[in-house]
Protein backbone atom coordinates (compact mmCIF):
# COMPACT_ATOMS: atom_id res chain seq x y z
CA UNK A 1 0.00 0.00 0.00
CA UNK A 2 1.42 3.34 -1.01
CA UNK A 3 1.93 5.86 1.83
CA UNK A 4 0.13 8.86 1.61
CA UNK A 5 1.98 12.10 1.43
CA UNK A 6 0.41 15.65 2.33
CA UNK A 7 0.29 18.44 0.41
CA UNK A 8 1.34 22.09 0.78
CA UNK A 9 -0.88 24.57 0.70
CA UNK A 10 1.01 27.92 -0.47
CA UNK A 11 -0.18 31.17 0.35
CA UNK A 12 -0.95 33.68 -2.75
CA UNK A 13 0.31 37.69 -2.14
CA UNK A 14 -2.78 40.11 -1.34
CA UNK A 15 -2.32 41.40 -4.82
CA UNK A 16 -3.27 38.12 -6.42
CA UNK A 17 -6.41 38.23 -3.71
CA UNK A 18 -7.45 41.92 -4.29
CA UNK A 19 -7.16 40.71 -8.24
CA UNK A 20 -9.21 37.49 -8.35
CA UNK A 21 -11.69 39.09 -6.40
CA UNK A 22 -12.17 42.44 -8.61
CA UNK A 23 -11.85 39.82 -11.81
CA UNK A 24 -15.15 37.90 -10.59
CA UNK A 25 -18.32 39.40 -10.62
CA UNK A 26 -21.22 38.73 -8.84
CA UNK A 27 -23.92 36.90 -10.88
CA UNK A 28 -27.02 39.01 -11.32
CA UNK A 29 -30.15 37.79 -11.87
CA UNK A 30 -32.18 37.63 -15.42
CA UNK A 31 -35.98 38.35 -15.83
CA UNK A 32 -37.83 35.89 -14.18
CA UNK A 33 -39.15 34.91 -18.08
CA UNK A 34 -36.24 33.34 -19.09
CA UNK A 35 -35.48 30.90 -15.97
CA UNK A 36 -34.82 27.16 -16.71
CA UNK A 37 -38.38 25.67 -15.79
CA UNK A 38 -38.32 22.15 -17.58
CA UNK A 39 -40.94 20.12 -18.38
CA UNK A 40 -41.04 16.88 -15.96
CA UNK A 41 -44.31 15.34 -17.46
CA UNK A 42 -42.65 12.20 -18.69
CA UNK A 43 -41.02 10.94 -16.07
CA UNK A 44 -43.69 11.01 -14.08
CA UNK A 45 -45.60 8.82 -16.40
CA UNK A 46 -42.50 6.64 -16.59
CA UNK A 47 -42.69 6.79 -12.68
CA UNK A 48 -45.97 5.73 -12.43
CA UNK A 49 -45.87 3.00 -15.14
CA UNK A 50 -42.53 1.33 -13.11
CA UNK A 51 -45.16 1.57 -9.96
CA UNK A 52 -48.09 -0.59 -11.50
CA UNK A 53 -45.66 -3.18 -12.89
CA UNK A 54 -43.72 -3.19 -9.46
CA UNK A 55 -47.49 -3.49 -7.87
CA UNK A 56 -48.43 -6.55 -10.53
CA UNK A 57 -45.44 -8.55 -9.82
CA UNK A 58 -45.90 -7.99 -6.03
CA UNK A 59 -49.85 -9.68 -6.84
CA UNK A 60 -48.36 -12.31 -8.69
CA UNK A 61 -45.88 -13.61 -6.35
CA UNK A 62 -48.01 -13.48 -3.80
CA UNK A 63 -50.72 -15.59 -5.83
CA UNK A 64 -47.74 -18.11 -7.75
CA UNK A 65 -46.60 -18.62 -3.40
CA UNK A 66 -50.26 -19.47 -2.70
CA UNK A 67 -50.84 -21.73 -5.37
CA UNK A 68 -47.97 -23.73 -5.55
CA UNK A 69 -47.68 -24.81 -2.06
Amino acid sequence: MAKKQKRSISTSSPKVETSLKSAVAAPSRTSSSSEFNPDYGYVIKDLKRIGVLAGSFFVLLIALSIFLR
